[in-house]
């Protein structure tokens, strides 16, 4: 067996899957190599022979076929192994240190596209993304359907490759956020992108931000609809969903489904989201700050029927708000891990037994499994599951300042919230950018 062989099974000879096999191509004798777990060999040989024949019954040099199939290489192991690994197919001349690298016909790993499992979708397509990369692209371009979009790949990770893809409208697309996206890619093309923590630090962003630099969908037609309005999109290989670049706060109340509905339907239903994030931000707090620091505010009969709702709970007011937000964000943290037949049961069990029992048991009052109720269902308003978490994480800081300062560190709090929102941008985008045109380009 020569050195090339000797080399690339010292280096792959340990993988179960690793496949060897001698053949002959128009008269010469090559040896295939690749992972029979990527590649489909019996229809890649198929392939392969049909081509060989035809090369033979043209009267061609057999050099015609090399250069057909694939890409001629002389010596360089190390591309090999690397292609080996990408799940290409290796055909490799015997006793040479030449060989080809082959596209080979690939085994079945993608899932087809089916309909999107965590965004509900009203009078729309049920597409989704899947996590082939290709696939996505494909499912863009075909929406897109126009000269103007521009697709540039690359492979990421130290060792292993991960394909990047990044997907804007010419003429679209601010210049500056594509150029400055591409340059961090470029600079930072070793680090590891498999996730969006990850990617985030590859394209320069804080580790520490509240607020995710991306917002995800699942759907294509989202995703091209983003593009259309000069946004950037960015997709992982095996992550089935496309990353839109910049995030902005209005994105957290408008969904492009949305554009489905009668105009003021549209404008209603956004509003109620505005509302949502209201009380997702200010109910906790201002039931803490009423409670405990400021119950001169209520009117007399109100105060009398919140105090009488307290009655028997051992605990101050922000003591007895952390304890039930904590167990609701566990009942919602195991009802997302948990399998789709038994984590609807979880919730009921959590949501409605364990909160009457804990009041049943003076334990909390009444007024609070209401409150918790309606911030935990305004928060399933906003837009984005990333955008929903950040809100949650921003309603602990506010009931904090509350229970501190009353109503003052309420509006504090939301005054502090507004700042920081402020500070945000995406590579000199401002965060709380709205176009008040109404104009369909650059986030309006």
């Amino acid at each position: 067996m020569d050195q090339f062989i000797n080399e690339i099974k010292a280096e792959l000879g340990n993988n179960g899957d690793f496949h060897l096999q001698r053949d002959y191509l128009a008269d010469a004798a090559v040896m295939l190599l690749g992972f029979n777990t990527l590649i489909d060999f019996i229809k890649t040989r198929t392939v392969l022979h049909k081509h060989a024949e035809s090369i033979l019954l043209q009267n061609q040099p057999s050099e015609e076929l090399w250069r057909a199939i694939g890409e001629v290489i002389e010596g360089d192991v190390r591309k090999a192994i690397s292609s080996i690994y990408e799940g290409k197919l290796i055909i490799h001349f015997e006793n040479t240190g030449r060989f080809i690298i082959m596209e080979p016909v690939p085994a079945m790993l993608d899932r087809s596209v089916a309909s999107p499992s965590n965004e509900n979708v009203i009078q729309g397509a049920l597409d989704s993304f899947t996590e082939g990369i290709d696939l996505n692209l494909g499912m863009v371009r075909k929406l897109v359907n126009s000269d103007e979009i521009r697709i540039d790949s690359f492979s990421a990770g130290p060792s292993r490759k991960n394909q990047l893809s990044l997907l804007y409208l010419d003429g679209q697309a601010d210049v500056n956020l594509v150029n400055s996206i591409r340059d961090h890619i470029k600079k930072n093309i070793q680090m590891e992108a498999c996730d969006l923590q990850g990617l985030a630090k590859m394209l320069g962003f804080p580790s520490w931000n509240a607020i995710s630099k991306f917002n995800t969908t699942e759907l294509p037609h989202h995703a091209v609809q983003h593009l259309k309005k000069g946004k950037v999109i960015m997709f992982v290989d095996r992550l089935p969903f496309a990353l839109i670049l910049p995030s902005l706060f209005w994105d957290m109340f408008a969904a492009e489904n949305d554009r489905n509905f009668p105009l003021p339907i549209m404008l209603a239903i956004r509003l109620i989201r505005i509302i949502g994030i209201l009380i997702t931000l200010i109910t906790p707090g201002l039931y803490v700050a009423l409670v405990s620091v400021n119950p001169e505010v209520l009117q007399i009969q109100l105060a009398l029927s919140v105090a009488q709702s307290r009655e028997g709970v051992p605990y101050p007011a922000l003591v007895e708000i952390i304890l039930m937000l904590v167990i609701l964000e566990l009942i919602l943290e195991a009802s997302v891990r948990l399998p789709k037949s038994i984590g609807p049961t979880i919730t009921m069990v959590g949501g409605i037994i364990l909160g009457q029992a804990a009041v049943e048991a003076k334990l909390v009052s009444n007024l609070l499994i209401i409150i918790l109720a309606a911030t935990t269902i305004a928060n399933s308003t906003i837009v984005g599951f990333q955008n929903s978490v950040s809100i949650r994480l921003f309603k602990y800081a506010i009931v904090l300042l509350a229970a501190i300062f009353g109503i003052l560190g309420l509006v504090a709090g939301l005054v502090f919230i507004g700042a920081y929102l402020a500070s945000l941008n995406t590579y000199g985008k401002s965060y709380l950018y709205l176009n008040l045109k109404g104009n369909e380009s650059n986030g309006g």
